[in-house]
């Protein structure tokens, strides 16, 4: 019976005891859930701005496609034209036109084809920025405001952001522009000016930023950031890249862009 009595009084204390533990791994848990929320919500962004991205770029593809063929019809015609010019059959001003004609066409495809360089520069940025304010997004939120309250200096192994200490806009790009050419003895790298077709598939207000493609812990990306920070003008540096995007580091100069509805 005093056997019985211990054997009953040791299970009772273990299932006591994986009851107690149980309870204690409940907020380990939930603390592990909260922090898998933001990674997984990083993953349906990724998937949405990478189907975007396809869809982007599929349609400057069609579209420089309808404007080397706009080229083609182009230079034939420029060719027949001269030909009647030689013979005397046109005017100069026949000439003229389709030269003209021709240029244009030879712009639009230039046009295309830089949009098409530049969308992938444009997508990582994006990308970067979308990725850091989400995962950051609820263990610095205080941070944040407080730093952009107060125009102080917020650091964190992903980015660098200054709130500012007063309102910028592009129209002072050109002194940004200047003090980086006065510096370095080239033009500033600016990958994203104002807003792009990138920022409206995407849902992105960039219309009061520009992009430049300097890391932040570079000796030309740490000399601009203090030139920014002397002037007053709010920027986020980002320090890291997306795997299997064409870039990633760099600096948004201007407000952090805010989502705002896809067009």
């Amino acid at each position: 019976m005093a056997l019985c009595a211990a054997l009953s009084f040791c299970a009772a204390t273990a299932q006591a005891g994986q009851k107690s533990r149980a309870k204690k791994k409940t907020p380990a848990a939930q603390e592990k859930k909260a922090e898998a929320e933001p990674v997984s919500e990083v993953t349906r962004l990724r998937a949405q701005l990478v189907q975007a991205t396809k869809d982007y770029k599929t349609s400057l593809e069609q579209l420089l496609t309808h404007y080397e063929k706009n080229v083609k019809r182009a230079e034939e015609k420029l060719v027949k034209t001269r030909e009647l010019y030689t013979e005397g059959l046109v005017a100069r001003r026949a000439l003229d036109e389709d030269e003209q004609a021709l240029k244009l066409a030879r712009a639009d495809v230039s046009k295309v084809e830089g949009q098409l360089k530049s969308a992938d520069v444009q997508i990582a940025e994006t990308l970067v920025e979308a990725e850091a304010e989400e995962v950051a997004a609820k263990t610095l939120a205080q941070s944040k405001k407080a730093a952009r309250a107060s125009g102080g200096l917020l650091t964190t192994t992903a980015y660098i952001r200054y709130g500012g200490t007063r309102a910028w806009s592009l129209n002072e790009a050109g002194a940004v522009m200047q003090f980086f050419t006065r510096s370095f003895g080239r033009q500033l790298p600016v990958s994203s000016f104002g807003q792009s077709p990138v920022h409206d598939r995407w849902g992105y207000d960039h219309h009061n930023a520009m992009d430049v493609g300097l890391s932040p812990d570079s000796a030309d990306g740490r000399a601009l950031m203090e030139y920014l920070r002397s002037s007053g003008v709010p920027f986020t540096a980002f320090r890291f890249a997306i795997p299997g995007t064409a870039t990633g580091p760099h600096i948004h100069i201007g407000r952090p862009s805010h989502k705002v509805a896809p067009r």
